[in-house]
């Protein structure tokens, strides 16, 4: 997409990417808990209608929840904000504890498919939750970004984002990378490569679980589905020279999920569980539109054929998986400090 988005197009975007071919997104079970999103937060509405229960804070006060909920600083770095927001607040509203997602931005940023309008009403400076008093928070997601053609070190952030991680390892009580997101972590807090795939991985591939004691991995079959759209990789080579363990891969995509030696201060995964149903579908017609050379996601359409409609096979493995990890982030853990 080109040029400037307003933030009434970016709501009207949200709900047509939510609904358009595709039945609205089922919580399956009711959530029994609260998640807090930002006053006035576009996805507040759609959630509220698939039943979840959100309340809502001002983004510059983050002092006022109840003393058991979990605050998650959320680093978006994902082109379409307002779909990734929606995205993930879907997969963390159903814990059994309240959940704050409190957006945040590295600063003097400029976006070209947000307007800023959005990112200054729902987002708040990363140096505001750095010089917070005591500063220390039950979570961090850090998201995939279109940046994966370039090295690390030319991506205009590069530089903070590195700060962020860095601070996180003693602030955070677990981090979640996602995609882009865990290659970047691996890069900067181990030195670990990204590596050039031949093409484009696209589809919904089986990951096999390598450590069934892995709390993230918890409730999880041997088998579960997991959505990858990436063009870069990390192999195993490069992980097993640290202290890290693979914990879920598949014969098809490669390394799926990572973690760090105690099994929870750092989650890295390389696909995109809090995917809904049609975001593969409008990735595919986007490349078609422009000529880009493409093959229909793998094992995501009923028999690989799209004329007979996508297979959300991962819905179930998404609740659970971000199920388990909010269950790290609530586990009280000595830090370091």
């Amino acid at each position: 997409m080109q040029g400037k988005t307003s933030l009434t197009n970016l709501e009207h975007l949200l709900t047509i990417t939510n609904t358009l071919g595709f039945t609205s997104v089922s919580l399956q079970t009711p959530p029994s808990t609260m998640l807090f999103l930002p006053q006035s937060m576009p996805a507040i509405n759609i959630l509220r209608k698939e039943g979840a229960d959100i309340a809502t804070f001002d983004k510059n006060n983050i002092s006022g929840f109840p003393q058991e909920t979990l605050r998650i600083l959320f680093l978006n770095l994902m082109p379409q904000k307002a779909v990734t927001e929606l995205d993930i607040a879907r997969v963390i509203c159903r814990h059994h504890r309240p959940v704050a997602l409190l957006p945040m931005k590295i600063a003097n940023q400029t976006y070209k498919t947000t307007p800023p309008e959005h990112m200054e009403r729902f987002y708040t400076d990363f140096e505001y939750f750095e010089n917070t008093p005591n500063p220390h928070f039950d979570g961090m997601i850090v998201t995939g970004a279109p940046v994966e053609h370039l090295p690390f070190e030319n991506v205009r952030y590069w530089t903070q984002l590195c700060h962020i991680m860095s601070w996180a390892e003693a602030h955070v009580r677990s981090t979640l990378y996602i995609c882009w997101g865990a290659q970047a972590a691996l890069q900067h807090l181990y030195g670990i490569p990204k590596h050039q795939l031949p093409a484009k991985k696209f589809g919904v591939f089986i990951q096999k679980k390598l450590a069934g004691d892995a709390p993230i991995l918890r409730h999880l079959p041997e088998n579960f589905p997991m959505p990858n759209s990436r063009h870069t990789e990390v192999q195993r080579k490069d992980i097993e020279r640290h202290p890290l363990h693979i914990v879920a891969e598949s014969e098809e995509s490669g390394v799926g999920i990572v973690t760090s030696a105690d099994g929870t201060q750092q989650i890295f995964i390389v696909g995109h569980l809090e995917y809904e149903p049609k975001t593969l579908h409008n990735e595919y017609q986007r490349d078609l539109s422009k000529g880009l050379p493409i093959a229909p996601p793998l094992h995501y359409y009923h028999h690989d054929k799209p004329q007979e409609g996508i297979d959300f096979s991962w819905q179930k493995t998404a609740a659970t998986f971000y199920s388990n990890w909010l269950d790290i982030c609530g586990k009280e853990t000595v830090r370091k400090q």
